[in-house]
């Protein structure tokens, strides 16, 4: 099939250190080409792929220190793809809302993957505006908040097998990866933690929005040693930290759409701990891959059980379901479904 990859270009593809989405569009896309299909990414100039990279912008907005409007970039990639629209079988969107109102008006299959969060009552009106527009959940806990919304399928995140593994190391810490924000309740990990009397790493990326947050709630409690904060870091520093973790903490205070960490970890036969917000409860096999715990207290209980559970068992359970080939052969069958059903004579290559 053709396929258009549209990715925001906050990040490249994919991102040199911290992003979810675009690092989820990367696997995505390179695991269609593996696959033997001709895709087109989207994406910022020093995105890094196999297929046909049509850039928006020359480099990722976050690094760019020349930019004055972020508005533009965005502007002139969408219209990028809708002049080359004709061109695909289909058009697949991680930009939210943003490109309905163009993408909408052509007549090229067009599906959209949500990425972040619904529970925002503006969006409401947004998502009724274009009630026709087909949409896929990243969990099935993402749909709640919108329950008008014409979700055709809800597709979890996967990665590729070999990216990361479990490796022969010795777990005598935890680990809280992600970013410093309060709805990721880093302030919990470091309690947690401490009423447990074990070591905390904090690998983590701190917004801008979020830098007073840091530095007068968590700052204060970091001291070096029992907790130490290690930075953001990218794939390739991921493997050893997770693999040297006891488990990772996901104490997390709002509904998490997915949760990449979790299925890292997994990937790694790291079990995670986590409050059961959001996907949570979809994503971790409760006994299996990790606990999923009510409060502070349950959790650090449940620290004391980590020997029930069998990293060789997690990576499998990450095997049979969370691979970048299983995520992409569930999108492969929207787009064939889409393509034939706007084209009905169009006899689409498998």
């Amino acid at each position: 099939m053709r396929i258009a990859q549209i990715a925001p270009l906050t990040e490249s593809v994919p991102p040199r250190t911290y992003g979810g989405t675009e690092r989820v569009v990367s696997y995505l896309t390179e695991e269609l080409m593996a696959m033997g299909h001709d895709v087109t990414l989207f994406a910022s100039g020093d995105s890094v792929t196999t297929a046909r990279l049509v850039a928006g912008w020359p480099q990722a907005l976050r690094f760019d220190q020349n930019l004055r409007d972020a508005m533009a970039p965005p502007m002139l990639q969408m219209e990028k793809v809708y002049q080359h629209a004709h061109e695909f079988d289909v058009l697949h969107g991680h930009l939210d809302y943003w490109p309905f109102s163009l993408l909408s008006r052509q007549p090229t299959p067009f599906l959209t993957t949500l990425h972040g969060r619904l529970d925002l009552p503006e969006l409401t009106d947004v998502y009724d505006c274009f009630a026709d527009t087909p949409l896929v959940s990243i969990s099935d806990a993402q749909r709640r908040p919108l329950p008008r919304g014409n979700f055709v399928a809800t597709v979890h995140h996967g990665l590729p097998p070999n990216l990361l593994t479990p490796r022969s190391m010795r777990r005598d810490y935890l680990a809280f990866l992600g970013r410093i924000c309060p709805e990721k309740s880093p302030d919990r990990a470091i309690r947690i933690a401490r009423a447990a009397g074990m070591k905390l790493k904090i690998a983590a990326k701190i917004d801008r929005v979020d830098r007073d947050y840091f530095e007068t709630k968590i700052r204060p409690m970091i001291d070096g040693d029992q907790i130490e904060m290690i930075g953001e870091i990218g794939d390739a520093e991921k493997p050893a930290f997770l693999d040297g973790a006891k488990a990772m903490l996901l104490p997390i205070d709002w509904p998490e759409p997915f949760g990449l960490v979790m299925i890292e970890a997994m990937a790694c036969g790291t079990p995670t701990i986590a409050f059961p917000a959001g996907s949570v409860p979809e994503v971790i096999d409760d006994g299996v891959t990790g606990y999923v715990v009510p409060d502070e207290a349950a959790a650090v209980a449940a620290l004391a059980h980590l020997d029930r559970l069998s990293p060789i068992a997690i990576r499998a359970r990450f095997e049979q379901r969370f691979t970048a080939r299983r995520m992409a052969e569930d999108y492969l069958d929207l787009y064939r479904h889409m393509a034939l059903k706007s084209r009905p004579a169009l006899r689409v290559v498998t």
